[in-house]
C-alpha cells in the first residue's frame, strides 16, 4: 500500500491502547526485514532514517527505498526522517518523498524551539504529512546528559507548534544496550493532564519491555524508537554468517543469512506494543 502519514497510524494508536514501533535504518537489509516483520505481525511500521543513514546514503534515494518497500507491503507503512535538524533538511526530506518530519530542536533555548518546529509543522501540513518535535532533551549512553521536560513547557510546545506527536524526556537515553533503566512515569502522567498529544520516547531500547508494553497500553505514549537493540542483533547475525564460512567473500550473501535472524528479533518487538501484548 502507499505510505502513510505519522499521524495515520499514531491517532488509532492514542484512541485504541498500542503503539507503534519506529525502526531506526542503516540500510536496505534492516529496512526490507523491519517490514516483512511488520507484516508477519499485521501492523504498521515507521522506518525511521537518522543522521548515521543520511550519511551514508542520501535522502532522495532513502526516499525512493521507503516508498519501494511501502508500496509492496501490505500494512502501512511510514517514511520518517529522525532527528532533522535544519530546515533545509527536512525540506529535502518532504521532496524525497517522505511523509513525516521530526524535526529535533532540544538542544535550543525553549522559545526557539517552538518557533523552528512550528515552522516545519506549518511546511509539513501545507504538504498533507506529518511532524514530530522535542521537548526536554534526551542524551546519549556515555555522552550528553538529558534534560527532563517539563510538563508545563510540553504543553505550551503542544499548542503552539500544532505537532502530530511529541518526544519527551523522561529517563530514556539514546544508544543504551541495556534495559536496567527505566522511564520516570508520574512524568509522563503529568504531561498526559496537560496535552492530548500522541507522545514518543526516544531510546526505546533502554527501556524494560514490560514497561514498554504497559505504556503503549495505558498511556499517551504511541510511539517508541527502537535502533540500538536490533543493531545489535543484527550485528549478531552478520558476525554468525562471516564467521560461518570464512571462505565466503560475496557480500550478498553474507548479507542474507542476516535477514531472518533480524525479522525474528524485530517481531519481538513489534509485538510488545500491541493491545495484547
Amino acid at each position: 500500500m502507499p505510505l502513510v502519514t505519522l499521524a495515520d497510524v499514531l491517532q488509532p494508536a492514542l484512541r485504541d491502547g498500542y503503539a507503534v514501533a519506529g525502526l531506526v535504518t542503516l540500510g536496505w537489509e534492516d529496512m526490507r526485514a523491519y517490514v516483512a516483520a511488520a507484516e508477519a505481525e499485521g501492523c504498521p511500521v515507521i522506518l525511521q532514517a537518522g543522521p548515521g543513514c543520511r550519511a551514508h546514503t542520501p535522502l532522495p534515494v532513502l526516499g525512493k527505498m521507503f516508498r519501494h518497500l511501502a508500496e509492496g507491503a501490505s500494512v502501512p507503512v511510514v517514511a520518517h526522517l529522525d532527528h532533522g535538524y535544519t530546515f533545509d533538511e527536512c525540506r529535502e526530506a518532504l521532496d524525497s518523498g517522505f511523509t513525516s518530519l521530526m524535526f529535533d530542536g532540544s538542544r535550543k533555548p525553549l522559545t526557539q524551539n517552538i518557533d523552528e518546529t512550528a515552522q516545519i509543522a506549518e511546511m509539513a501540513h501545507a504538504a498533507g504529512i506529518s511532524c514530530e518535535g522535542e521537548i526536554g532533551f534526551v542524551g546519549y549512553s556515555g555522552g550528553e546528559s538529558s534534560a527532563g521536560t517539563d510538563p508545563e513547557e510540553a504543553a505550551r510546545f503542544a499548542a503552539e507548534t500544532g505537532v502530530d506527536a511529541m518526544a519527551i524526556s523522561v529517563g530514556n537515553v539514546h544508544l543504551q544496550t541495556d534495559k536496567e533503566g527505566g522511564l520516570d512515569e508520574p512524568r509522563i502522567r503529568a504531561i498526559e493532564a496537560l496535552t492530548d498529544v500522541p507522545l514518543v520516547i526516544h531510546g526505546g531500547s533502554g527501556v524494560p519491555v514490560a514497561q514498554r508494553s504497559a505504556l503503549a497500553r495505558t498511556s499517551q505514549v504511541c510511539k517508541f524508537n527502537i535502533g540500538t537493540e536490533l543493531r545489535m542483533a543484527f550485528g549478531a547475525a552478520l558476525r554468525h554468517a562471516v564467521n560461518s564460512d570464512p571462505g565466503r567473500f560475496d557480500r550478498n550473501q553474507i548479507l542474507a543469512d542476516t535477514h531472518d535472524p533480524l525479522v525474528t528479533a524485530t517481531r519481538g518487538v513489534l509485538r510488545a506494543f500491541m493491545k495484547d501484548a
